[in-house]
């Protein structure tokens, strides 16, 4: 197929599959999702920040919803804690009562994630037996389907990186578990976007190529700042050097060598991971916000995503504030679950204007 020139005309009326109207249910059940998965990550971040994520030793996927309901039970689940190396190394003299706080944020988070499968997987085998799905979209759904259940697995997998003979979870397991979580939440809100397309005039311009490459520059950018926050978190860095835009009286921290290799350190040493989530979050935001200014002064692009491109250029300043206002906190639990709250919404942001650019492609 000829690639168009950025000025060459579409025929308005040229149509694609089904009326947009049509796909109205799939597209809310898709949102809905998105919104699930969103929630779950921000709860997830809670119950990391409480230290609750090992309070719970046991992995009952199919009947472990229910948390306990009578006091043998609460002592028996707090007995196999008492066990832990968390217990033992971390909150030895811990009360029942206090346990049951702790307990609290890891069995909502878990019950969380088995109200998203339901939310997603009923609609999905009703729209399935109906044949509503649209046509080539049936493949990206089965596959969202299989994430979540792994998912599943990847949080247990991680919880058990501290049970063993370590009170906190791998920081490279929790990356992977937040990883997952981010891959499914940008493949719903890309689905859903793109769904929202089908049965709409192909575009009478098309986005410039280098623009397109600046957005998934940024994306690349976002995915790897993200996963560097996990670092983050795994290895408590946040609570080293409270300072900004200095690490107390110095540009690099102290312990830079503390962990040799230096590429290890970059994943191994707190301080060092700190200092790499820092710029790299700032540079990110520089190059969404020369992003946002390009793609509003690219006047042949529709206003819908000319305005977005602002809104991409915005959240990235929000998010870097929230960064540093996290920090200088010493790690405040409403700040830090904004922050990650803020780091999905500029990623689905930003999967919504790439997705709305337009390129010379079949929809």
């Amino acid at each position: 197929m000829t690639e168009l020139s950025a000025t060459e005309s579409v025929p308005a009326s040229t149509t694609m599959q089904e009326p947009h109207a049509s796909n109205r249910a799939i597209i809310l059940w898709l949102w809905v999702s998105a919104f699930m998965v969103f929630a779950m990550a921000v709860i997830g971040a809670i119950t990391r920040l409480t230290e609750s994520g090992l309070s719970m030793v046991e992995w009952r996927p199919l009947i472990g919803a229910l948390p306990p309901m009578t006091e043998t039970e609460w002592q028996r689940v707090f007995d196999l804690y008492r066990q832990s190396p968390e217990y033992q190394l971390k909150n030895s003299g811990m009360a029942l009562n206090q346990f049951k706080n702790i307990f609290f944020w890891e069995w909502f988070h878990r019950l969380w994630g088995r109200t998203i499968g339901l939310v997603y997987g009923l609609p999905f085998c009703w729209f399935l037996l109906r044949r509503q799905i649209p046509t080539g979209y049936h493949g990206r759904l089965w596959l969202l389907l299989a994430l979540g259940g792994l998912q599943g697995v990847i949080g247990w997998y991680m919880v058990m990186s501290g049970l063993v003979d370590r009170p906190s979870v791998s920081h490279y397991r929790l990356a992977l578990h937040l990883g997952a979580a981010t891959l499914i939440f940008a493949l719903l809100v890309h689905t859903a976007v793109r769904i929202g397309q089908i049965g709409t005039p192909l575009p009478t311009t098309i986005a410039p190529p280098s623009l397109i490459a600046h957005g998934w520059f940024g994306l690349v950018l976002v995915a790897i700042t993200i996963a560097w926050g996990a670092f983050v978190a795994g290895l408590d860095a946040g609570l080293f050097y409270n300072t900004f835009p200095l690490m107390n009286d110095s540009w690099l921290p102290t312990e830079i060598y503390d962990v040799r290799p230096l590429w290890l350190g970059l994943i191994d040493n707190p301080a060092l991971v700190q200092f790499t989530h820092r710029y790299l979050a700032m540079f990110t935001a520089l190059v969404l916000a020369i992003l946002a200014i390009r793609g509003w002064r690219t006047l042949t692009l529709p206003l819908a995503a000319r305005q977005l491109a602002l809104l991409v250029g915005a959240m990235a300043l929000v998010q870097t504030g929230l960064g540093i206002a996290t920090l200088l906190s010493q790690v405040m639990i409403p700040l830090a679950a904004l922050h990650q709250a803020g780091a999905l919404t500029l990623l689905a942001l930003l999967i919504s204007l790439l997705t709305l650019l337009p390129r010379q492609v079949d929809r």
